[in-house]
């Protein structure tokens, strides 16, 4: 569809205001320049003139973008756009001139406007284009203003940088935050205090609020909500400190999420992980809608905490076709009813299956013809797989391989798996089932570059990464649900290490690498991990917790230890050593390159498989694990 077929009724009307509008630039510049014979001589010419002149700022009005603007968020990039105009149009009219000098229209004069006209037009031309849009802009801020503060808008203080917290300001006055009104500004920042930041003060430093809120309270304007935007969780900002502080006085305390990634300002909840997180990662979100925008997009296990996120993060980044895979009934409903309420998006499709089912799989895939497929579907709780083998390798082993071909077959350029930091070195069933899926497809993703002999060819790669906050079966959520009760919490080992990072920085991490699998820079790197930052000791974690609850570890709300469980480490560990680590020039993403075996070898493998676990024989199936990835080291019985 053309620009030109998608005028509206409003764009056409902002037509006709731009056009009236340089009507009367060039009247009136044209009026206060000349007078008597002069405006007399030259007005027929003027009013020949016009009409086509005014066509032309037209057109230029409308492939400037001026038309395409809402009025009610009128800023600089419309100012710009407004110089960028009247730039052209005075130019427009000194080429004008210049013709009238060369054609000797008029003996008298060797001009026809002149310069000091052209000079006035120009000026015009910004005022009339730009007092009614402002004017407009004006009328709605003042009128959001006023609904603020008359709807029972909370006063609230807002805490971080002044960037930060002009979001918030832009999104109150423009209704997308409702019922908050800021009267001041907290910042971290030194060189914030004493400065204003769209008629909102900056009253003090983060470590003032206590101050700041009882100073408001004496005034009789008390502080209802403190609003933590983005870099209030920076360490500098000590934002348990903020959190404490504020629940301390009885003030509710809200969040910003990311202001990156195209999302819009909304408030939420201020959550206990919120404050246990290293600084995320940037990232290139432009790279990552070149590679989702318009592909059809498969996620499997996509009602997972992580494939439901994925499936978010593509549907955001402009995928055209998304079908959910899941083989639980209630999960896929939620996936896709959460999915279908967004006001835009990919045309979604859910379907239950099982990635064990190799038919129903293929059959799927080759229906949908899927561009890229993120396989997030897997067994992944540890101690249940160390009692049941045999489903772990049907899901994670078998299950991965039924995805892999079927992708292959029907012709996706992209398969990305969801590995585990468990596959290095594994001393688990769940990391054991994922090294070996990620050895079959590096070994397919190797013959696959082999066939082609340097044509484009089908990826598939794996990303590794540890624990994700707030994900199904994260120690995180069973810590909340212990301080709830009462306690105990329950913590395996006192010396128990594990990384952490957020679900959204994690899936934008894993889009991230498949963007640089797609690029012919590295097409020998089928493995990837993420940075996960420092690692974090269970046992701090548990007592943090606490603290952010309001209570006292030990005194409280006690910590137990209740042992290592089957399949455990004390420290998880993001590179094998005899895995050699490859920068890639990506923040946030590194690479392995571990030897895989060949494709005929972990055929043989998968052959042995098959008929162990047709047979339950766990003695065959061990063994063959233990063959295909010697450094096993399960301690399950």
């Amino acid at each position: 569809m053309t620009r030109l077929s998608q005028l509206t009724l409003r764009n056409f009307l902002i037509l006709v205001h731009d056009a009236l509008a340089t009507t009367f630039a060039l009247l009136a510049s044209f009026y206060l320049r000349f007078e008597g014979s002069l405006l007399t001589d030259r007005l027929p010419h003027l009013l020949l003139i016009l009409p086509w002149f005014v066509l032309f700022s037209v057109f230029v009005s409308y492939f400037s973008n001026l038309t395409t603007a809402k009025w009610r968020f009128t800023s600089l990039p419309d100012a710009v756009n407004i110089l960028r105009v009247a730039a052209v149009l005075t130019l427009a009219l000194v080429v004008l001139d210049y013709v009238y000098f060369f054609t000797g229209t008029n003996s008298q004069s060797p001009v026809f406007l002149g310069r000091v006209t052209i000079i006035l037009f120009f000026f015009l031309e910004v005022f009339a284009l730009s007092a009614l849009r402002l004017g407009y802009r004006y009328f709605r801020y003042s009128r959001t203003r006023l609904h603020a503060r008359s709807d029972n808008a909370a006063p609230a203080l807002l805490v971080g940088r002044t960037a930060d917290a002009e979001v918030v300001l832009r999104g109150i006055e423009n209704g997308a935050i409702k019922r908050l009104w800021p009267v001041g500004v907290l910042s971290p920042s030194d060189a914030d205090r004493g400065q204003m930041i769209r008629n909102i003060p900056v009253v003090g430093g983060v470590d003032d609020i206590e101050a700041v809120i009882r100073d408001f309270e004496t005034r009789q304007r008390p502080i209802k909500r403190v609003v933590m935007t983005p870099s209030a969780f920076e360490p500098e900002a000590h934002p348990e400190s903020v959190l404490m502080r504020a629940r301390r006085l009885g003030v509710m305390v809200s969040r910003l999420p990311s202001l990156e990634g195209g999302d819009a300002p909304r408030l939420t909840n201020v959550a206990v992980e919120d404050l246990l997180l290293r600084p995320s990662q940037k990232i290139d979100y432009a790279r990552l809608e070149t590679l989702v925008r318009g592909k059809s997009v498969i996620v499997t296990g996509g009602g997972g905490s992580i494939g439901a996120e994925i499936c978010e993060r593509v549907a955001t980044f402009g995928a055209a076709r998304l079908l959910v895979v899941e083989n639980s009934e209630p999960a896929l409903y939620a996936v896709t009813e959460a999915l279908s309420a967004r006001d835009s998006g990919p045309e979604i499709e859910g379907r239950i299956a099982d990635i064990r089912d190799r038919e129903r799989i293929t059959r799927l895939m080759s229906e949908f013809k899927p561009d890229i497929v993120f396989h997030a579907a897997a067994l992944k709780h540890v101690p249940i797989l160390e009692r049941d083998w045999s489903e772990g390798v049907k899901t994670n082993i078998f299950g991965s391989v039924n995805v892999a071909d079927a992708a292959r077959a029907a012709g996706a350029s992209a398969m990305v798996m969801i590995s585990t930091d468990k596959a290095i070195e594994p001393v688990s069933m769940l990391g054991l089932t994922k090294r070996f899926a990620e050895m079959y497809c590096q070994a397919l993703d190797h013959d696959l570059m082999t066939e082609a002999k340097g044509r484009p060819h089908m990826r598939l790669i794996s990303v590794r990464f540890g624990n994700v906050l707030a994900s199904n079966g994260s120690v995180v959520p069973k810590f909340k649900a212990q301080i709830e009760t009462g306690g105990p919490i329950t913590v395996t080992h006192p010396d128990m290490v594990r990384y952490f990072m957020t679900i959204r920085e994690a899936c934008d991490l894993v889009i991230t690498a498949a963007t640089h699998a797609m690029t012919p820079a590295r097409p020998d790197v089928s493995v990837y991990v993420l940075n996960m930052g420092q690692p974090v000791k269970i046992v701090d974690l548990a007592e943090r917790m606490i603290r952010l609850s309001g209570l006292q570890p030990g005194v409280d709300v006690e910590i137990v230890f209740s042992g290592i469980r089957p399949g455990e480490r004390l420290n998880e560990i993001l590179f094998a050593s005899q895995e050699p680590t490859l920068e890639i020039g990506v923040a946030g993403v590194m690479a392995a390159k571990p030897n895989q075996p060949p494709m005929s070898t972990l055929r043989k493998w998968l052959a042995a498989l098959e008929d162990a676990i047709e047979r339950d024989d766990r003695v065959t199936i061990r063994a063959v694990l233990q063959d295909a990835v010697p450094e096993f080291g399960s301690n399950a019985a």
